[in-house]
C-alpha cells in the first residue's frame, strides 16, 4: 500500500512538472535584423567590403600596368633580366588571385566581429524574457521542422530591447477611371 502512494505521488510529480513546461519560439536572425546597431554593423561591413573591392581593383590595375610595361620593353632587355621581370609578374598575378580568397577570409572574419556583439545582446534579451515569463524552453524557428505547440516571444523580446514596430504606411485608394 506504502509503495502505491508513493508511485501515485510521483506519477503526480511527473504530470504536474511536464504541465509546468512552458515552450516559446523566436526567429533570432529577424530579431537581429530589426535592431537598431544592425543597420550600423551592415554600413560598417559594406564600407569595409568597398575598401577590399578598391585595394583588389588597385592590385590588378598594378598588374595590368606591369604586364603592358614588360610586352612593350621586353624586346629590349636581356634574357636574365625578362626572366627577373616575368617571375615579378607571375608573384603579382598569384598575388591577385589570391586576394580574392583573401579578401572573403578578411570580410568573414570583419562580418563576426560585428555581429557578435549583436547576438549576444539578442541572446540575454531572450534568456531574460524566458526567465521573466516563465518559458522552461526558446526555440529557434530557424532550427526547428517539427516541436510542440509554443508561443512566438518576438514581440515580447522587441519590448525588452526597446525596439518599436514601425507604424504601417498609410495606403492611398486607388482611383477607378
Amino acid at each position: 500500500m506504502k509503495k502505491l502512494i508513493v508511485a501515485g505521488v510521483m506519477a503526480l510529480g511527473i504530470f504536474n512538472a511536464s504541465a509546468q513546461t512552458k515552450v516559446g519560439y523566436i526567429n533570432t536572425d529577424e530579431l537581429i535584423g530589426v535592431m537598431p546597431e544592425a543597420t550600423k554593423a551592415d554600413a560598417e561591413l559594406k564600407e569595409f567590403q568597398a575598401s577590399l573591392g578598391q585595394m583588389y581593383q588597385e592590385m590588378v590595375a598594378d598588374f595590368s600596368a606591369k604586364d603592358s610595361a614588360f610586352s612593350k620593353d621586353s624586346a629590349k632587355w636581356n634574357p636574365s633580366m625578362k626572366e627577373i621581370k616575368r617571375n615579378e609578374l607571375v608573384a603579382l598575378y598569384q598575388k591577385v588571385q589570391g586576394w580574392q580568397q583573401q579578401g572573403q577570409e578578411m570580410y568573414q572574419a570583419e562580418a563576426q566581429k560585428k555581429i557578435q556583439p549583436l547576438r549576444d545582446k539578442a541572446f540575454e534579451a531572450i534568456k531574460n524574457v524566458a526567465r521573466e515569463n516563465g518559458y522552461t524552453y526558446i526555440l529557434d524557428n530557424n532550427a526547428v521542422l517539427v516541436g510542440p505547440p509554443g508561443d512566438d516571444i518576438l514581440p515580447l523580446v522587441k519590448k525588452k530591447l526597446g525596439i518599436v514596430a514601425p507604424a504601417p504606411k498609410a495606403t492611398t485608394p486607388v482611383k477607378k477611371p
